[in-house]
């Protein structure tokens, strides 16, 4: 091809990027979340995606596509068409442990993929069955310690399972940990007595903690959560412990810029509404946007070598 007509190619090619980018969005949006209806995440998605969808005037469908730790929804997301017409609405299992958890993945967390949005932080608490006589994260330790090899715990997700084998480690304590397909599964068998601890996530847990049915000893993040007053971090006893339990928005790899500037600019605007942030603040959601999606992607990048790193010290095996 002459250079004139590469030029040329190119111009065109700039050009209907442009108006696509302009049009956008010219249909409905689907915003696929890799874990079960009832999760934290599945709330968080539908309070955002509801929102989302009124602003850019097109509906934004939410997809449960769970299983497999969050495989199935990445590897469908890292697929489909970079329109801007399927997006991703997913957390830390995905796109930070999983490579460290698993010896095949089938996408590639940063190469597959087009950061959007860091949307904020879903906290998780250590929570025990109303029967277990502990009333504080030192005397889990202490009754885990008495009882060696007794205590069993649900690990439904990543974080699930590297927060409470991290736990292990530190404080040098021998319990079982047991699979589980989706959180509200092992937060009914944690009820029923089944396991005794589940690091659960707030968005399915807190109804229950409220309720009495389970007991939170303490909250995965680095400071105290407002939605648990009272409830202290991890790290006030396991000292070491630093677990963000992040929540955000990809699409495929190559997506337009103008549509991924576009949609980052509403979502912010999403996040900055005080009827949003009550809504997630309900599920103890805590809003943390990013400034931009250049500043999502590096996050992204610095958290996939935190978790290896954090996967790796609790000496987790690849599965």
């Amino acid at each position: 091809m002459h250079p004139f007509q590469r030029a040329l190619a190119l111009l065109a090619l700039v050009g209907s990027t442009l108006a696509a980018a302009q049009d956008y969005p010219a249909a409905p949006i689907t915003m696929v979340v890799p874990f079960a209806a009832g999760s934290g995440t599945d709330a968080v998605a539908r309070i955002v995606a509801k929102r989302l969808g009124e602003r850019l005037k097109q509906p934004v469908l939410v997809d449960n596509k769970a299983g497999a730790s969050a495989q199935i929804g990445a590897q469908y997301v890292a697929k489909a068409k970079p329109d801007g017409y399927t997006l991703f609405m997913t957390t830390n299992t995905s796109h930070s442990a999983n490579p460290a958890l698993f010896a095949t993945l089938k996408y590639d967390p940063i190469k597959d993929f087009t950061p959007i949005a860091r949307v904020g932080e879903l906290p998780f608490a250590v929570v025990v069955g109303s029967k277990l006589p502990v009333n504080s994260m030192k005397e889990l330790i202490d009754y885990a310690k008495a009882n060696p090899g007794k205590l069993s715990y649900a690990t439904p997700n990543s974080t699930s399972l590297a927060a409470s084998e991290t736990i292990k480690r530190i404080a040098g304590i021998d319990m079982l940990g047991i699979p589980y397909k989706s959180s509200p599964q092992a937060l009914t068998d944690l009820m029923g007595g089944q396991v005794q601890m589940y690091v659960a996530d707030l968005g399915s847990s807190m109804s229950m903690i409220k309720a009495g049915s389970v007991r939170a000893l303490a909250v995965t993040t680095r400071g105290p959560v407002k939605s648990l007053p009272g409830v202290a971090p991890v790290a006030d006893t396991v000292k070491g412990f630093d677990l963000t339990s992040w929540n955000g928005i990809l699409g495929p790899a190559g997506m337009p810029r103008p549509v991924v500037e576009r949609l980052d600019a509403e979502l912010r605007q999403v996040l900055a509404e005080k009827e949003v942030q009550d809504q997630l603040a309900q599920l103890g959601f805590e809003v943390w946007p990013s400034s931009g999606p250049d500043d999502f992607a590096k996050y992204v990048a610095d958290q996939l070598a935190h978790w290896t790193a954090l996967i790796k010290q609790a000496g987790i095996r690849q599965e």
